[in-house]
């Protein structure tokens, strides 16, 4: 299989990276990314822990890791109005994991960005629109979450 680009020519904003880092404790800190997120208008319809259904099944021990599904209903609306194909990339996930007690990475990376790179999403002026949005409310998410932004290699 090959892809239309090549990942590691990929610059982190052409497919919305964002990261943060919370100095509180994880539980705490995904509360206070939820709460976030649904100030700046995502609603968050799903959420779990990958690390804690892991540690059941398979005896994984991992440490925390959670993963909220944020949504703004009617950027989803005319998200499928130009292309039912984005359905399988909703919704937008933003990760919280603990790299080490106290200290929590929140990630993200934009669905809408990734759906276009990847050509299942059009060129054209309704889907400019539905980036800046979601661009917008993700970029205030990440002012709010009162964190240090970083850029991470690995």
């Amino acid at each position: 299989m090959s892809l239309p680009i090549d990942p590691a020519a990929i610059d982190p904003d052409d497919f919305g990276e964002k990261q943060a880092v919370l100095e509180m404790d994880h539980e705490e800190a995904i509360e206070h990314v939820r709460e976030v997120c649904e100030n700046v208008g995502f609603g968050i319809p799903v959420e779990f822990s990958p690390s804690e259904l892991l540690n059941e099944k398979v005896d994984a021990d991992r440490d925390p890791y959670y993963v909220l599904g944020a949504c703004n209903p009617e950027i989803a609306n005319q998200a499928l109005d130009e292309t039912m194909k984005i359905g399988g990339l909703f919704p937008c996930n933003v990760i919280v994991w603990e790299e080490e007690p106290g200290r929590q990475r929140v990630y993200h990376v934009s669905i809408m960005k990734i759906a276009q790179l990847l050509g299942t999403a059009p060129e054209n002026d309704a889907w400019d629109d539905i980036l800046d949005q979601t661009g917008e409310l993700t970029e205030e998410a990440f002012e709010r979450f009162d964190a240090v932004e970083t850029t991470v290699s690995d």
